[in-house]
C-alpha cells in the first residue's frame, strides 16, 4: 500500500513523508513541481498539478491513503479520480477557520472549506485536521527583530494557542497509519493560550535580548499588511484577532488527548528557531 503525500515542499507535507519514510512504509511525495522536491533516498516522486487532471492517475496510481493540501481548484476532478484508483482514506490538513458562522464567505476559510464539502459528498472516508494558528507563524516577525526594529501590531493581546507544526505532523501520520482517527474531524491546537505580546516575550527570552512591541492602529495594520496580501485577507485577519482579545483561547485536540504524548510547547518552537530572528 502506497501513501501519497500532496504539497510534498510544504513543511507539513516533508515532515510527513519523512516519518512514513523513516517507519518503512511506502511513500510518494508529490507536486507540482516535482523536480523541485528534497526527499530522503528511496521516496518515489510524482507530478499532481490539480489545474492538469491528467497528472492524476500516475499520482494516485496504487495509492490507498492521501494526505492532501487544501486546494479548491481542480477538487472534484481529483475526488473522482482518487475514488476511481481505490484511494480509501483521505486525511486533510484543513483550517480551524472552516468553523467561523460565516465561514463560506471568510477568505481564510473558504479555501478550506470548498475542500471539504467535496470530500464529504464523497464516497472516501475522510479525517479533517483543522489546525489553529502555526508557531511557525511568528516567523513573520523574525526580519523586524533580526533588525532590532519594533514588532507593530494593532491587537498585540489577542489570544491564539499556536500548535507546533511537528505535532501537526505526528497527528497526520497517525491518522495515516492506523484507525484511531479515521473518520474524525479534529481542532488541533497547543497546549497553551498565549497573546501576541506573550509570544515575543518568550522570543525576547530566548534571544536573551529585548524584542519591543508597538501597539498601532488598525488602519496602519491594514496599510502595512495590504503590501503583501489581498485586503479581503487582511480584513479577515484583523477581525480575527480583534475578537481574540477577549479572553483566554479555546485549547482543542493535541498530541497529549490524541497520541498520549505532550504537546510540544511555543518556547521549544522558539528555541530550534531561534536563529531565523538573528538576522543572519
Amino acid at each position: 500500500m502506497t501513501i501519497l503525500v500532496t504539497g510534498a515542499r510544504g513543511q507539513i507535507g516533508r515532515a510527513v513523508v519523512d516519518r512514513l519514510h523513516s517507519a518503512g512504509l511506502a511513500v510518494r511525495a508529490a507536486s507540482a513541481h516535482p523536480t523541485e522536491l528534497t526527499v530522503p533516498a528511496g521516496v518515489e516522486t510524482a507530478e499532481l498539478a490539480l489545474d492538469r487532471p491528467e497528472t492524476f492517475a500516475a499520482a494516485l496510481r496504487g495509492v490507498r491513503q492521501v494526505f492532501l493540501y487544501p486546494q479548491p481548484a481542480g477538487i472534484h476532478d481529483l475526488v473522482k479520480a482518487a475514488e476511481a484508483a481505490g484511494v480509501e482514506h483521505v486525511v486533510l490538513l484543513s483550517s480551524s477557520s472552516v468553523l467561523a458562522p460565516d465561514a463560506e464567505n471568510d477568505p481564510l476559510a473558504s479555501h478550506s472549506l470548498r475542500v471539504e464539502r467535496a470530500l464529504a459528498g464523497s464516497g472516501l472516508t475522510v479525517t479533517f485536521l483543522r489546525p489553529d494558528a502555526f508557531a511557525s507563524n511568528s516567523l513573520g516577525w523574525a526580519r523586524l527583530i533580526g533588525r532590532s526594529l519594533p514588532v507593530q501590531l494593532a491587537y498585540p493581546d489577542a489570544h491564539i494557542a499556536p500548535i507546533h507544526p511537528e505535532d501537526i505532523a505526528d497527528i497526520a501520520v497517525t491518522a495515516l497509519t492506523g484507525d484511531s482517527l479515521t473518520g474524525r474531524s479534529l481542532t488541533l491546537t497547543g497546549s497553551e493560550s498565549l497573546t501576541f505580546r506573550e509570544q515575543l516575550a518568550v522570543l525576547s527570552e530566548t534571544l536573551d535580548r529585548p524584542v519591543p512591541v508597538e501597539q498601532i492602529t488598525r488602519a496602519e495594520a491594514a496599510e502595512q499588511m495590504g503590501r503583501h496580501m489581498p485586503a479581503p485577507m487582511v480584513s479577515a485577519l484583523l477581525d480575527l484577532w480583534e475578537a481574540a482579545g477577549h479572553g483566554p483561547a479555546a485549547i482543542g485536540e493535541t498530541t497529549r488527548s490524541l497520541l498520549g504524548v505532550p504537546a510540544r510547547t511555543y518556547r521549544q518552537w522558539a528555541r530550534e528557531n531561534a536563529a531565523a530572528f538573528t538576522g543572519r
